[in-house]
């Protein structure tokens, strides 16, 4: 069998495995921390889980799949493959760890966001100030 064959099989079972089992992890143990950022809304929680759980297969799979191209010649020995999958395996993994973050990124920015909305004043007011004397301002006139 073709050496090429078999590092496209391995590369795409890994890169499936890999993605569906990472997909699964965040779509699980995200959905506390969207509640939370979604203030409680248990609803609007779960479906923006499940959004980002289709665009993360469809982004990672469109990558893993266009990253199946083979980029210089076909690999002529076991070493060869083992390099090969190396170094696509290794930006699959780190495309996923990018679009973690970047995730996490937004979802934070989200949260601090509903915080600050219902967040009570930084001081109790004790009463209003007067604002300070305007420099162009002369006894009821304004300097030309």
């Amino acid at each position: 069998m073709d050496t090429s064959i078999i590092t496209y099989t391995i590369y795409l079972g890994i890169s499936l495995a890999l993605t569906m089992w990472v997909a699964r992890t965040l779509h699980k143990n995200g959905r506390i921390f969207l509640v939370d950022a979604m203030q409680g809304n248990e609803e609007l929680a779960d479906s923006v889980n499940h959004l980002l759980v289709v665009g993360f297969y469809l982004v990672n799979i469109g990558f893993v799949t266009l990253w199946l191209r083979e980029y210089g010649a076909a690999p002529a020995d076991a070493r060869a493959v083992f390099e090969i999958l190396s170094g696509k395996l290794g930006t699959v993994l780190l495309t996923l760890g990018g679009m973690h973050f970047f995730n996490m990124y937004v979802l934070a920015r989200v949260r601090r966001r509903a915080e600050l909305r219902t967040a009570p004043p930084p001081v109790h007011p004790s009463g209003l100030l007067q604002p300070p004397a305007s420099p162009y301002h002369v006894a009821g006139a304004m300097r030309s």
